[in-house]
């Protein structure tokens, strides 16, 4: 809703219809940055997902809750320069792989449970609660 709005208010305080501005950087910037953060969401969901549902649901819902933090950062990083949106860009990138090697590794002990009768669940849960709060570290 954030960034939907940031697009209004720069829309309307553009002079000329439509998405044809010329000239106009900073209603570039607004859009782009906007189209960025609709494209990066629905990996940011099925990994979210995964990860609750596959591994643990605290640390998921840890770096969920610092993903959208950072990608607000990167946002606001976006309206000013574009050197200003590189550390939120990367600090989600970080998230996204947290969460993705968080599936990845349920998915793994689902395999490990199905066919040798290893669980490693415990081990798992407590390993990813120890190393969510590193990603605070920027």
């Amino acid at each position: 809703a954030f960034f939907a709005s940031k697009l209004e208010h720069e829309s309307k305080h553009c002079n000329g219809k439509g998405f044809q501005r010329p000239g106009s950087s900073a209603f570039d910037r607004v859009y782009t940055a906007n189209q960025n953060c609709g494209h990066a969401y629905p990996t940011f969901l099925a990994v979210l997902w995964c990860a609750g549902l596959l591994c643990s649901q605290a640390p998921a819902a840890f770096a969920g809750l610092m993903y959208l933090f950072v990608r607000q950062k990167y946002f606001v990083g976006y309206l000013g320069e574009r050197t200003q949106s590189t550390p939120g860009y990367l600090f989600g990138k970080r998230i996204i792989l947290f969460l993705f090697l968080m599936s990845l590794a349920g998915i793994l002990n689902y395999y490990l449970i199905f066919f040798f009768g290893s669980d490693f669940e415990i081990h798992i849960k407590t390993i990813t609660s120890a190393i969510s709060p590193l990603l605070l570290i920027p």
